[in-house]
């Protein structure tokens, strides 16, 4: 039983590194919806101007999840806090 759940636990961490090592695509950043992006066009010209966390691999713009985390945290809207108190 204890096998078993070890060998669960080193798959789970196996797929985390490959996970965090893959690289998407703007074709799959915007099909999974990762960013707030409707076109694939519209994204890879935010990437060409350098608007946008990306890779450039070989000529090839891709995105790993360091770069889409980046990219939400940086367009994230910080919430209104009210003033004055009672």
């Amino acid at each position: 039983m204890t096998d078993a759940r070890d060998q669960q636990v080193t798959a789970d961490a196996r797929l985390d590194v490959e996970a965090e090592l893959r690289r998407w695509t703007p074709e799959e950043v915007v099909e999974k919806q990762f960013l707030p992006y409707k076109s694939v066009r519209v994204l890879k010209e935010r990437c060409y101007r350098r608007q946008v966390f990306h890779h450039n691999d070989g000529g090839r713009i891709t995105f790993t999840l360091e770069d889409i985390r980046r990219e939400n945290a940086r367009t994230a809207v910080t919430p209104a806090v009210r003033g004055g108190a009672g």
